[in-house]
């Protein structure tokens, strides 16, 4: 299975490694090549340097034609405008969303991203651990909507999809200068998008 995973930090390399270790053909990509220091030797997927949230970037690293694709960066705007693209203009059909905010994490699966939501499944793995019931926050969520639905409603603040597709455009025209190869990720494949 083809995955692609945007943002190195803890989460992203942890599933790529295990990924990666699986089995599956492992396409990370993260704007810090510092970032890569995360995988381990051992890690036979490709790495690179890029903006996720830049069209350009994802098709030339290789991300179409992808069965899953991962937005696991830190930022839930960057999280959304990269889930958006691998759906809308990728065609990826699983997608999945990092989101820390509860109330986006609901908004995005009713705009037809599916969400895992961090601060969800933190508090109810806390509630769990003390034998209390579990708080109702939104942990992973299956899109409820359509990819497509956001663009019949009127531009809201960054907070909303409708706001955050539109700012796609803005990084891609930066993004793809300042992208560059990764040095030295142990065998990783060392590629620039």
């Amino acid at each position: 299975m083809k995955i692609v995973i945007v943002g190195c930090g803890r989460v992203g390399a942890s599933v790529a490694e295990a990924y990666d270790r699986s089995g599956h053909q492992v396409l990370i990509i993260d704007s810090s090549t510092a970032a890569f220091d995360r995988l381990p030797s051992s890690f036979g997927g490709t790495a690179i340097r890029g903006d996720g949230t830049d069209e350009d970037v994802l098709k030339r690293a290789g991300a179409e034609g992808a069965d899953v694709f991962l937005a696991l960066t830190e930022g839930d705007n960057r999280n959304v405008m990269a889930a958006q693209l691998a759906a809308e203009e990728l065609g990826i059909d699983r997608v999945i969303a990092k989101i820390n905010d509860p109330l986006r994490a609901k908004a995005y699966a009713e705009l037809g991203i599916a969400t895992l939501c961090r601060t969800g499944l933190m508090v109810d793995a806390v509630d769990h651990y003390l034998g209390f019931p579990t708080s109702g926050l939104p942990g992973m969520l299956a899109p409820t909507g359509h990819h497509g639905a956001h663009h019949d409603t009127d531009p809201q603040p960054a907070t909303n999809a409708a706001g955050t597709l539109s700012a796609v455009g803005a990084a891609s025209s930066t993004a793809s200068s300042t992208s560059n190869p990764v040095p030295n990720a142990g065998p990783t494949s060392s590629q620039e998008a």
